[in-house]
């Protein structure tokens, strides 16, 4: 998938865990889990906007896009 989710990078440069964030969404454990691995195939603009001001970070942030060109050249 050309998205890439960094949610988890975002996360330890916030020194936050997935309970902490959990709560400070109000999203569950498990629906954050798949975010963070990236097995998600949708997110609500509202869940981002509630990621997006519990981390101080922009949408960019979290979500990357990454074009077929960069994807081949991975090992």
């Amino acid at each position: 998938m050309p998205i890439i989710v960094n949610l988890d990078v975002m996360m330890a440069k916030r020194k936050i865990s997935l309970n902490e964030l959990s709560e400070r969404v109000d999203l569950t454990l498990s629906n954050l889990s798949i975010l963070k691995t990236g097995k998600a195939k949708a997110i609500r603009f509202s869940t981002l906007e509630s990621i997006c001001k519990a981390l101080e970070c922009q949408p960019g942030d979290i979500l990357e896009y990454v074009g077929d060109e960069k994807k081949d050249s991975e090992p």
